[in-house]
């Protein structure tokens, strides 16, 4: 079980093994999470900074925050790069055998609420936590 108030806060360089990195953290220091959704939110959110943020540039930065309760975990991530066209991007689908492109789709299935920046380059994640909701990856079916 999720202690109250759990937090953390990193600013990674913009690699993979960054995100790695903080993703064993997270394990590590919040045992007991809803492992499949924060972390399929927060690896999909990181990666995109890393990779269309900053195009995997070690000198740029990609900045975390994570914040869990028993109700909900809210997720930001935001990296130095210039930003994109969400508005264009947030209906968009991935044909079925694209190799990338499922970023939208997962946030609509597993976040209760996404919001950009209005330049593109921050994302904030809200999961709220349901009765159903089990460790197992359910998907999100009831939208608040």
């Amino acid at each position: 079980m999720i202690r109250a108030g759990f937090e953390l806060r990193l600013r990674i360089p913009a690699k993979w093994s960054a995100v790695e990195g903080l993703l064993h953290q997270l394990r590590r220091q919040a045992p007991g999470f809803r492992r499949f959704e924060t972390e399929l939110l927060l690896r999909e959110a990181l990666n995109n900074a890393v990779l269309h943020g900053c195009g995997c540039d070690p000198d740029k930065r990609v900045t975390c925050r994570m914040r869990m309760d028993a109700r909900r975990v809210i997720v930001s991530v935001a990296d130095e790069g210039c930003g994109f066209d969400w508005r264009k991007a947030r209906t968009r689908e991935a044909p079925l055998d694209a190799e990338s492109g499922r970023g939208m789709s997962i946030y609509r299935e597993y976040a209760t609420r996404v919001r950009f920046s209005a330049a593109g380059n921050a994302i904030i994640l809200v999961r709220r936590w349901t009765a159903g909701d089990t460790d197992g990856g359910t998907g999100n079916h009831e939208k608040r």
